[in-house]
């Protein structure tokens, strides 16, 4: 299924932490929004590649230990198998849009908040 939306628009209007909004064979585009104090949460993706992309706030990118600071408009490419986070430290929520090659979220996945994301992943 094709997409195209004003993704830009459409993650600064995202309140939940994760939906993914498009998965094709290849890749998947997520849009999140991170609280506040709130955190993405460290993790390495073994044999997915991920660009993460921010459209409102600031954020402290940790990848493989080293710091560096994320605004609007910034990209951060982390190939897979990089332990990584992103860290919300600004004093807004953290919009973000996603893309995952390949797709590393069930089609139409919803998490309302980083509490259920992790729990959703337990159970998986």
């Amino acid at each position: 299924m094709s997409f195209n939306e004003d993704i830009v628009a459409r993650a600064r209007a995202n309140t939940w932490f994760r939906e993914v909004l498009s998965t094709g064979p290849h890749c998947q585009v997520v849009v999140m929004s991170i609280p506040v104090g709130g955190e993405i949460g460290e993790e390495v993706h073994d044999h997915v590649d991920q660009v993460l992309v921010c459209v409102e706030g600031e954020a402290d990118a940790v990848l493989e230990g080293e710091h560096s600071a994320v605004r609007p408009g910034h990209l951060v490419h982390v190939p897979a198998g990089t332990r990584h986070n992103l860290v919300n430290a600004g004093s807004v929520d953290l919009k973000l849009y996603t893309i995952y090659a390949p797709p590393q979220h069930a089609v139409g996945t919803i998490h309302r908040s980083k509490a259920e994301a992790d729990a959703s992943e337990e159970h998986s």
